[in-house]
């Protein structure tokens, strides 16, 4: 495997992470993950665009034009002849001695990217998932695509251990978002999700379904969506890079719809997939 590392291909085990990485010690660092079908990257400049926001976002400087970071990454499938499956990318503040404060504009960021294999969760976007409510307690910047995952990870584990296939966070009986993923629902015809705002991250898949009812006269309404207002939904799904669009059966113990994908759900999974 091929890994980039700021501007250079090198193998996997000649990279090395310092321990006073910040991203190691802080999580001072922001990432995306890209999709690749048929060696091409997919919404890589909207990926990118997000990249840099969430960087200026915490005040980290680029070491590197979007341009050539988008060449790197083009480089970066090549290089591994990679077909179908994801890019990894990351920046962190730099290395410096332990202090939470920022260290000095000589210490330079470090970026990494690698590809993944392939997820294609095939049998879920066929037959639908189970999700878990679980409390949202995440910062209040989930806007921006941070490494501070860990709650995250609490979240979708606390869901795993009770048989689902995602969480379902919730700020005060508000739904907000999956611990990584999309949430969306539909209601007498109609696709509701959260707003776009600190609460939630934008995700790129996310506004291409915003593309796609567009250019399908399909009304998608950005408001907020209640726990108790679950059992009111007839159809629902999650998005995601690397799910796509994955239908949502049931939510805890609520059924959702005839307990399978939608009739809506299932036009926009075969519209994105044409889009793909």
């Amino acid at each position: 495997m091929k890994v980039l590392y700021n501007n250079q291909f090198k193998n996997r085990d000649e990279v090395v992470i310092d321990i006073e990485d910040r991203g190691y010690q802080f999580g001072d660092g922001i990432y995306e993950v890209m999709r690749v079908y048929n060696r091409n990257v997919f919404t890589l400049d909207e990926h990118l665009a997000r990249f840099v926001r969430s960087a200026a976002e915490l005040k980290i400087q680029l070491p590197y034009s979007v341009e050539d970071i988008k060449t790197m990454l083009l480089e970066l499938v090549e290089q591994n002849h990679l077909e179908e499956g994801s890019i990894y990318v990351q920046i962190t503040r730099g290395t410096s001695m332990r202090n939470h404060s920022f260290p000095a504009q000589s210490v330079s960021p470090v970026l990494i990217a690698y590809p993944l294999p392939k997820k294609n969760p095939s049998q879920e976007q066929q037959q639908g998932i189970k999700m878990k409510l679980v409390e949202d307690m995440r910062w209040l910047r989930c806007d921006i695509k941070s490494l501070n995952l860990l709650y995250n990870v609490m979240a979708k584990q606390e869901a795993l251990d009770h048989q689902c296939y995602e969480a379902l966070l919730h700020r005060n009986g508000t739904i907000t978002e999956g611990s990584s993923t999309n949430f969306f629902a539909v209601k007498d015809g109609k696709l509701y999700t959260h707003p776009a705002n600190n609460l939630i991250l934008n995700g790129i898949t996310r506004l291409e379904i915003r593309k796609l009812c567009e250019a399908n006269d399909m009304t998608m309404i950005e408001k907020e969506l209640t726990i108790n207002g679950i059992e009111s939904f007839d159809e629902a799904f999650i998005t995601s890079t690397t799910l796509e669009i994955v239908p949502v059966t049931q939510i805890d113990d609520t059924v959702i719809g005839q307990g399978e994908p939608g009739e809506m759900t299932k036009r926009l999974q075969m519209l994105f997939q044409a889009l793909i």
